[in-house]
């Protein structure tokens, strides 16, 4: 009786001439199989990311001409024209929030001297009057604004005639839409009022009169109260009225040059995107969509990150391949690559519940005052998203830094012990310039991992839209932003398919996919050239 395995032996060898039998009536050879294998799958990959991309432009490419469409009716409309008088109000109502600051630095102080509240009030009587006399200055360049904006009435002003114009092209859409699906007797009963900006815009220019009186009354108003402020330390707010005051003949030049039929060119809308410092969307005035404020909360995150990840993730990562015993290995290396597993979720939780907290607290400390930023009230901020992101970063940064520890050749470290160097000076002078092409890589795919992280810095980061105010200095990082990956995930679910606002969205998502690819390209390059010059 045949053995069962030489049956096995012999079932297997029939299997193996069957199946290359088959692939030479194919033309094809084992070796051609297994080359079509792995090669496929980068293939798919190139499908993939060519099929991600064509959907990104498909999705993105029609925002530039609605945005373009956008700025054309904020022109048309007026808002552009009270905007620059806006400018002024503005400005001034930044200047009354700094003397408010300055007003409670000076009751704390008085206070901190042992005066009691009301006496510390008292004293500030003629901080209050200048205050006064500062914030009434403005009323009645306010109040023209203000009926440039909506009317006397609230039914008429520049706000009117954007409503008007939006009405119209609503009615056209609905018209197209009753042709489309053959009612045309129903189309015909669609009336469209179309504007007439010249004659609606009548009221808006004939203020223009009225702003410039305003405007110089307004710049005599605070020179006077700029040059005699009561006692303190006025000397940065007095440098700041006249900057703002400075800017005041430049507004003036752009209202009596304004003209609501000049063209806006389409690189505008690419310019006001890519540079602008506004994301604003669903505003009774204007919707603006300017990256800038996005692209600095995502920038500053992930340096916070990195500056605390970095020295972990290179640091372990020497310490486990150059140091460690090998039971440290064992157990050191799989609990910080157990990181990576915590879903981002769950560390947003923490964040919030107990990081956010716990960091707040700290800052309150009173020897840790002495720390930029030391104490702040928001829990929810740069530096939390920052420490949370760095925590998931750490395991990237550590493995692929290790991985280039381990390619060193043996032979280096053995022949600078050889010539009698001790261990420290053989990590940091032969193995890890050695590797420093392989580290720098891992950096850079780190800092990819932290950028283009969502629901950390969705929970984390305070989500306010704004530019940080970097005269703070380091304090900066205890601000809350905004991130690119965090605006996507906060606002898609709420957007029209197709609307201006939609294909923003989907902008920012091709500009994050190409920063990623610029990131791992300067990746590539790095090693690229740290191997040339090593070899």
């Amino acid at each position: 009786m045949e053995p069962a395995a030489t049956k096995t032996a012999s079932t297997f060898t029939q299997g193996v001439l069957t199946t290359r039998r088959r692939f030479r009536f194919l033309g094809l050879t084992a070796e051609d199989l297994i080359r079509v294998f792995f090669g496929g799958n980068a293939t798919v990959a190139i499908i993939v990311l060519a099929l991600i991309t064509i959907f990104l432009l498909r999705e993105g490419a029609g925002f530039f001409g609605q945005n373009q469409e956008n700025l054309r009716i904020y022109r048309q409309a007026g808002l552009e024209y009270v905007d620059y008088m806006r400018t002024q109000v503005d400005g001034h109502t930044a200047l009354t929030r700094e003397l408010s600051a300055l007003r409670l630095a000076q009751l704390q102080q008085a206070m901190a001297a042992g005066q009691t509240t009301e006496a510390a009030n008292a004293s500030l009587k003629d901080f209050d009057a200048f205050s006064d006399k500062f914030s009434d200055a403005i009323v009645p360049l306010r109040q023209l604004v203000s009926e440039l904006t909506s009317g006397p009435d609230g039914d008429a002003g520049a706000t009117a005639i954007k409503t008007k114009f939006l009405v119209a092209a609503d009615k056209r859409v609905e018209r197209q839409q009753l042709i489309a699906a053959g009612k045309t007797e129903a189309a015909a009963q669609v009336r469209i009022d179309e504007v007439d900006f010249e004659k609606e815009l009548q009221p808006l220019l004939a203020a223009r009169p009225a702003f410039e009186p305003a405007s110089r009354e307004l710049s005599a108003s605070l020179t006077a109260l700029a040059a005699k402020p009561p006692a303190g330390d006025f000397g940065k707010f007095q440098a700041d009225v006249h900057t703002y005051l400075a800017g005041f003949p430049a507004t003036v030049q752009k209202i009596a040059a304004w003209d609501f039929n000049q063209p806006v060119a389409f690189r505008q809308a690419f310019t006001s995107f890519l540079f602008g410092t506004q994301w604003l969307t669903a505003s009774l005035w204007q919707d603006w969509y300017g990256i800038i404020p996005l692209f600095v909360g995502s920038l500053m995150v992930s340096l916070v990150a990195l500056v605390i990840a970095v020295p972990f993730g290179v640091g372990a990562a020497i310490y486990i391949n150059q140091v460690a015993s090998p039971r440290e290995q064992r157990w050191v290396k799989p609990a910080i690559e157990f990181i990576s597993a915590i879903p981002s979720v769950v560390l947003g939780f923490f964040g919030i519940a107990v990081l956010g907290e716990l960091l707040r607290k700290l800052s309150g400390v009173t020897w840790l005052d002495w720390v930029p930023g030391f104490p702040f009230s928001e829990r929810l901020n740069i530096l939390t998203a920052g420490c949370l992101l760095a925590l998931i970063s750490v395991p990237t940064i550590f493995t692929l830094s290790e991985d280039a520890l381990n390619n060193v050749p043996r032979a280096f470290r053995e022949a600078s012990f050889a010539l009698g160097a001790n261990r420290l000076q053989t990590i940091l002078r032969i193995t890890v310039p050695a590797a420093l092409s392989g580290i720098i890589s891992a950096v850079l795919l780190g800092f990819g991992r932290v950028i283009g992280e969502t629901m950390v810095v969705l929970l984390c980061a305070g989500n306010r839209i704004a530019i940080p105010d970097f005269t703070a200095g380091l304090g900066v990082v205890t601000q809350p932003t905004h991130t690119m990956t965090g605006i996507i995930a906060q606002e898609m679910g709420e957007v029209a398919v197709g609307s201006i606002h939609y294909r923003a969205l989907f902008v920012i998502g091709l500009m994050l996919f190409i920063l990623s690819l610029l990131i791992n390209y300067g990746a590539q390059t790095i090693v690229r050239r740290y191997r040339i010059s090593i070899g």
